[in-house]
């Protein structure tokens, strides 16, 4: 295949070894400046330019965004998809895992576990936000920071109110999330491939530093993930759009608790630690997926007049309740359900025999009209008027001068 990795950085370790092992399975690959592209929007067909020269014809693109040019980055990357060109990591993935309130929003209505986290712009509000963690100390995280750089933890109230205020008068926007005091300064992360973990380490804090990043000083060691932590990385990696990505996750009393879901991880820890050839199983996963671009689906079904993407959810006490999709009605209403949630389960182009249960949510295909009348219509509550106040009349008819 003809592989292009976008980065700014050619001489970056993380760069080098994906291209080193590229060139070792035979690919042609090119390492491209993600800043000297153009987006060529003034033909009939989507194109883009290199340099100021129309770019070759590509079979894959393996983006290595840097956080300073995310929005730029993340337009190229987009107009590679446009073009079909395959990605294992979307625009839309990369931008959702930069913001750290987007992800932590993504992530929690998937049943991931992660730290308790709060989110709030008045500072009237943040003792509040504060008991609804947990109470101090607590972890005070820039929306967008990496390498632990943005990430302080407060001992007290008054400490993180004092941080917080001095860092919106700066307009910055932070998260407010509980310590976990039984991780200890440690953490996993986990190098996500397709749909398993190809490599996993233990990062752990030096000294009174509570931040566990390798930048930070942390040592790392290679680690024989649990089960449920390997499922759970590949399962937040992947509701995120990203098909290459680093997940953070603490090892809380009750189980993984992710932290962040990185779409450009560095390399050069985790084969340090595992001895593991990560970016020899990057490469080959891309190769593998090099006919199957990715697809925005809601985009491209839109396309049909009626015709759309839709979430239905089979309420307890619908009719649907213990019947076959065959039975439920929906292929007769021209309805095509794409994939069964249940749980934390997925099914895909589930068969028509599965049975439905009370709280499967169903990703369907179908007329929207359709769709939209099996949507149970949300109970109004109907206020009172409260009848005002003569004195209020007055005031309002005689406003002081």
């Amino acid at each position: 295949m003809k592989l292009a990795i976008l980065s700014r950085a050619p001489r970056a370790y993380s760069t080098q070894r994906l291209r080193t092992a590229a060139l070792e399975r035979g690919h042609d690959v090119k390492v491209l400046n993600t800043l000297r592209f153009g987006i060529d929007l003034s033909e009939d067909e989507p194109d883009l330019q290199f340099r100021g020269r129309q770019l070759s014809t590509y079979d894959a693109v393996l983006p290595r965004i840097g956080a300073s040019i995310t929005y730029f980055g993340t337009a190229v990357v987009r107009q590679f998809e446009q073009m079909d060109v395959y990605t294992p990591n979307t625009a839309n993935g990369i931008s959702n895992s930069r913001d750290k309130l987007r992800a932590t929003q993504i992530l929690s209505r998937h049943n991931i576990g992660m730290p308790a986290t709060f989110f709030v712009r008045n500072r009237a509000d943040v003792k509040q936000a504060i008991q609804q963690v947990g109470g101090a100390p607590v972890v005070i995280k820039l929306l967008e920071g990496t390498q632990g750089i943005g990430v302080i933890l407060a001992p007290e109230v008054k400490v993180a109110e004092a941080i917080i205020e001095t860092l919106q008068s700066t307009s910055q926007n932070v998260l407010i999330q509980a310590f976990v005091k039984e991780s200890k300064g440690r953490d996993i992360r986990a190098l996500v491939v397709g749909d398993r973990v190809v490599a996993a380490m233990r990062r752990t804090a030096q000294g009174d530093e509570f931040r566990s990043n390798v930048h930070r000083g942390g040592s790392v060691e290679a680690v024989d993930l649990d089960p449920e932590y390997e499922a759970t990385a590949v399962r937040a990696a992947q509701i995120m759009g990203l098909r290459v990505a680093g997940v953070d996750m603490l090892e809380g009393n009750d189980g993984p608790l992710v932290m962040e879901v990185n779409s450009s991880p560095g390399l050069q820890g985790i084969e340090t630690a595992t001895r593991l050839d990560v970016a020899g199983a990057i490469v080959d996963y891309i190769a593998d997926q090099v006919d199957f671009p990715q697809v925005d689906v809601r985009q491209r079904l839109a396309v049909s007049t009626g015709y759309g993407v839709a979430e239905l959810q089979v309420h307890a006490g619908s009719e649907m309740v213990g019947k076959s999709l065959r039975d439920s009605g929906l292929p007769d209403r021209d309805i095509t359900v794409l994939t069964l949630h249940r749980g934390t389960s997925v099914t895909p182009s589930p068969r028509p025999g599965k049975v439905l249960e009370a709280e499967d949510r169903l990703l369907c295909f179908g007329k929207l009209e359709e769709m939209r009348s099996m949507i149970p219509e949300r109970p109004k509550r109907r206020r009172k008027v409260k009848k005002l106040a003569r004195t209020a009349i007055t005031a309002a008819e005689n406003p002081p001068a």
